[in-house]
């Protein structure tokens, strides 16, 4: 199966460039299936259920989010019934929408896509995203339920990312991290079978503050005083994410690579895919 993750899409810029890109990318490297983040979509916090389905239009099969998710205070009455959409599986109960989902791919394939959110620098009070994902691949075990399982970790310490590859090694295809806005240069196979990256980077303006006009948080960085809202850089965006061949009979990674386009970064196309 061919797999594509889109790390987070900022504003305008983000989501012009997915939009345009993305249907020829499913065209021209026979994708199976793709998840993109979108929780800093809107203005660059949170997403609205019209970009929602521009996103899906164009290509996504899920979407996933983040701390962000409820920002855009719609999102609390669209995702009950969007079932393609996915806030952090962590969340209370009782917190609307799903963090999890079983879709099916382009080739049949049945994939279980779940959105889980750390808790080191970020959210202490949710529930162990640890004993959450450990809960999730028990009850649809890849091999049995699930042909491909695929977990987007939203989360900050890249110490929690990599255990959290570490912790499900070997019982999920991939692991890969999102909320930093930057490429890692870690991705790679585990020793269980795992593909993983800490974080995919953002499909947003490289020449921001992760995606943000770089303006107001330099000022903040250098005064301390607030003069404005952080916006979206409004430049040509870059698209970052993370290419994955998965095994039809097992499941598990066999290739991973980055996948990098656009003006800023230095372009990365899939060797596998060409």
């Amino acid at each position: 199966m061919r797999f594509l993750f889109l790390g987070d899409m900022v504003g305008r810029s983000g989501r012009t460039a997915v939009a345009d890109r993305l249907p020829g990318l499913i065209a021209d490297f026979r994708l199976d299936f793709v998840v993109v983040n979108g929780e800093n979509a809107a203005g660059g916090f949170g997403v609205t259920e019209e970009i929602l389905q521009d996103t899906l239009k164009a290509g996504a099969d899920v979407v996933t989010t983040g701390n962000h998710v409820w920002d855009q205070r719609e999102a609390l009455e669209f995702a009950p019934r969007q079932e393609r959409f996915l806030r952090p599986l962590n969340f209370p109960p009782g917190t609307p929408g799903r963090g999890s989902g079983l879709f099916e791919a382009r080739n049949g394939a049945r994939v279980l896509v779940a959105n889980i959110m750390g808790r080191v620098f970020m959210s202490p009070d949710l529930d162990d995203p640890f004993r959450c994902a450990g809960d999730l691949v028990a009850a649809c075990p890849l091999g049995e339920q699930a042909d491909a399982t695929i977990l987007d970790f939203h989360a900050e310490a890249t110490s929690e990312k990599q255990s959290m590859g570490h912790f499900l090694d070997g019982r999920v295809s991939l692991v890969v991290g999102t909320h930093t806005h930057v490429p890692t240069a870690d991705h790679q196979i585990l020793v269980g079978g795992t593909a993983f990256q800490s974080d995919a980077g953002m499909c947003g303006d490289y020449d921001s503050s992760l995606g943000m006009e770089k303006e107001e948080p330099l000022n903040r960085f250098l005064t301390k005083v607030s003069r404005g809202r952080f916006e979206p850089a409004q430049g040509e965006a870059t698209i970052c994410g993370l290419a994955v061949e998965i095994s039809d009979r097992t499941g598990l990674a066999e290739k991973v690579a980055p996948l990098r386009l656009g003006p800023r970064l230095a372009e990365a196309i899939p060797a596998f895919w060409t």
